[in-house]
């Protein structure tokens, strides 16, 4: 099922390279934005932080939980997902990978602290960002995508992959999948 992404952005697979083994790449293949139904266009096809759409849609806050986290300079890589505050509900699984010498050293360290989802951390320290979707996929999740979702059986998921440009940067790769 997988259709490679096309040059001009991210790419799943060499997201997912940074945390080997990399049994966790689920299947996916690449979707004109037309063909994303609801409710996963609305959550997916727009150049929004995925933090505050999904907290706006399931009106709830959401907290990050990451999976795994590696560094090479001047790179920062880490595997996420987002529950509801309130119900611990996993809503989002990603991948960022950011050049860390398109950061500050307070937007750095916050980053690298890892408590807050990366869009807020952008936000919270008003970043001038903007965020370019460059793939939408309609992905079909293995069995640690189901896990962290808490799903009993493989149901169509949809996902991005984009890039947000700081203060005019391509400073940061992304992999967001979303539950409906």
């Amino acid at each position: 099922m997988r259709k490679h992404p096309p040059a001009t952005g991210p790419e799943v697979e060499s997201l997912f390279h940074w945390f080997p083994p990399g049994d966790d790449l689920p299947a996916y293949q690449v979707v004109p934005e037309a063909d994303v139904p609801e409710p996963f266009r609305g959550l997916l096809c727009h150049e929004h932080h995925m933090t505050v759409t999904v907290e706006a849609y399931h009106r709830d806050a959401v907290d990050v939980r990451i999976l795994a986290v590696r560094q090479r300079d001047p790179y920062y890589a880490r595997k996420i997902v987002l529950p509801l505050r309130g119900s611990g509900k996993v809503v989002l699984f990603g991948i960022v990978r950011v050049n860390l010498d398109f950061t500050t050293a307070a937007v750095r360290e916050a980053i690298l602290a890892g408590e807050v989802p990366f869009g807020r951390v952008l936000i919270q320290h008003n970043v001038m960002r903007r965020i370019e979707p460059t793939a939408y996929l309609k992905v079909e999740p293995g069995p640690l995508q189901l896990a962290w979702f808490g799903l009993e059986k493989p149901e169509a998921m949809y996902g991005r992959l984009a890039y947000i440009h700081c203060d005019g940067q391509p400073a940061v790769e992304l992999f967001e999948v979303v539950v409906g």
